[in-house]
């Protein structure tokens, strides 16, 4: 999957522009706390979660369990 359609219709894109500007990576304190020392860039890489943003309705695409499993939606309140 190099891309996929947001609820609002707007095309996100996984691939492309690197750092890609829609894309945060995400890691638990937890998770963080196991790194000590010098820290290896592409193993903390590889323990961090994928969250995409929406730059037009401001969900986020959070890939779990990586880019092979579907993401889960979150949305923004409109309170």
């Amino acid at each position: 999957m190099s891309k996929f359609r947001c609820v609002c219709g707007n095309i996100i894109r996984i691939s492309g522009e690197i750092p890609n500007p829609i894309e945060w990576l995400l890691i638990s304190d937890v998770d963080f706390d196991n790194f000590h020392g010098a820290i290896d860039s592409e193993v903390l890489y590889k323990e961090m979660k994928s969250l995409l943003v929406c730059h037009r309705c401001k969900a986020l695409w959070v890939f779990w369990e990586g880019y092979d499993k579907d993401p889960t939606l979150y949305l923004p309140s409109m309170v």
